[in-house]
């Protein structure tokens, strides 16, 4: 099997690792919510990690989550 059949099946997963601004609405997401990420619709995969606060200047840190793109 080949040709247009073949690439008809193949699956192409792009992922991303997206580093958001913990004040943002909707943050942290939920496995179950999708990203707009660059135009793209995305689900979000994996549990958010929340970088808290620094402990030497107080500044709130980034939520850090994937997010992959399934085509095929």
């Amino acid at each position: 099997m080949g040709g247009s059949q073949q690439q008809e099946r193949d699956t192409v997963i792009v992922g991303w690792t997206v580093y958001a601004p913990a004040d943002q609405p909707g943050m942290p997401p939920r496995t179950t919510d999708k990203a707009r990420i660059r135009g793209v619709d995305c689900e979000i995969t994996g549990e958010p990690g929340d970088w808290g606060r620094s402990p030497f200047t107080g500044t709130r840190g980034v939520i850090q989550f994937a997010a992959d793109r399934v085509t095929g």
